[in-house]
């Protein structure tokens, strides 16, 4: 029976498990104490002279590459499976967290990889990924990636690009790609992401961004949409979401609830804390969600008034959990009564209306 990992180059046995404290003390420490001896000298002189020592800038610090090695393999390796034929085994799965990596280019020998976690390096360029075409599962968070176009993978089903520099969402074209991490990056715009593509894709996390709208979305499989913590002003592309059930808004800049659409028959759960909505009728506009059950919109302006939670039962009786609590019973009641003396209200007003056209 054999034990590999690609063609090109046979999988080192991984070493057994080792504290943070050790793997930090392997190649990331000689790392830095390299440059501790190159630099000893000018050390020496500042401290003489008193002055603080510095941290070396970005552009200093791209000047010391720090590539994935043998050893660092051996420590991340794990998970023997079987390879595609059955008559071999190789190990399929890689962790090489806080390494300072800025080249993994040694990753593109070892074709048989399926879940592989780079987060907390210094890497910019994911292009020897592109040889991992068995990958089912990537994380790189905490990079400087600012884009993420990959080559395309045909089983990537889960992907996480969360906390870099990425500025946009082209280039994301994995067949079975089923749940993708944006949060935390620089998105001001979503472009690129097309449904004949992505037709497995169903949540899609870009908390933390700096969109002002949600217009690019063109996903009708989409099933789990979080957009917290963005500028968004304006509420569009909503219509082409028809099997949306989560859709997270928390605080943006929303003052209106235009823009949902009758199209949404599946959405149940929606999240508007900490926006800027002043008016309780706004909820309203809500009504054409038939499946909306929890709604959350403390923190907003409209959330003081005193009538808030009868205001929104009375709006929208199929509610079953404002905020953090659930409807009582008395709650739908009065809810009921109030509701009933507005129609009672409104059929007097309009029967005096009729007498004088009658006339």
């Amino acid at each position: 029976m054999g034990f590999h990992s690609s063609s090109k180059q046979t999988l080192p046995l991984p070493a057994g498990p080792r504290p943070l404290e050790q793997l930090r003390a392997g190649s990331l420490k000689m790392s830095d104490e390299e440059f501790d001896d190159d630099n000893a000298n000018e050390r020496e002189k500042e401290g003489e002279e008193g002055e603080e020592e510095k941290e070396p800038t970005e552009e200093e610090e791209s000047l010391f590459p720090r590539l994935i090695t043998e050893e660092i393999l051996k420590e991340g390796l794990s998970l023997l499976c079987k390879t595609g034929n059955g008559l071999a085994h190789a190990y399929v799965k890689l962790e090489a967290k806080e390494k300072d990596l800025t080249d993994i280019s040694l990753l593109q020998n070892y074709i048989h990889l399926r879940y592989v976690d780079l987060s907390e390096n210094q890497l910019r360029d994911l292009s020897p990924l592109g040889s991992l075409t068995h990958l089912l599962w990537l994380k790189v968070d905490g990079n400087r990636l600012t884009s993420t176009r990959l080559t395309e993978l045909p089983y990537l089903q889960i992907v996480s690009f969360a906390h870099n520099r990425i500025k946009d969402t082209e280039g994301i074209t994995h067949p079975r790609l089923g749940s993708l991490n944006l949060k935390g990056n620089e998105i001001q715009v979503i472009s690129g992401l097309d449904p004949g593509k992505l037709a497995n894709l169903h949540t899609v996390e870009l908390r933390g961004n700096k969109l002002e709208t949600t217009a690019g979305l063109h996903l009708p499989k989409l099933k789990n949409l979080y957009l917290g913590q963005n500028v968004i002003t304006q509420l569009e592309g909503l219509e082409e979401l028809v099997q949306l059930t989560t859709l997270h808004l928390r605080d943006n800049k929303l003052e209106t609830l235009d823009g949902f659409s009758k199209s949404m028959k599946c959405l149940q759960y929606l999240n508007l804390r900490g926006n800027g909505i002043l008016n309780l009728q706004e909820m309203a506009k809500l009504q054409v969600l038939p499946m909306l059950r929890a709604l959350v919109l403390m923190d907003n302006p409209c959330s003081d008034e005193g009538e808030y939670r009868t205001e929104a039962l009375v709006l929208l009786p199929r509610l079953e959990r404002l905020d953090k609590d659930f409807f009582e019973e008395d709650e739908r009641s009065d809810a009921e009564e109030t509701r009933q003396r507005r129609r009672d209200e409104e059929q007097e007003m309009e029967e005096p209306a009729q007498g004088e056209v009658t006339e």
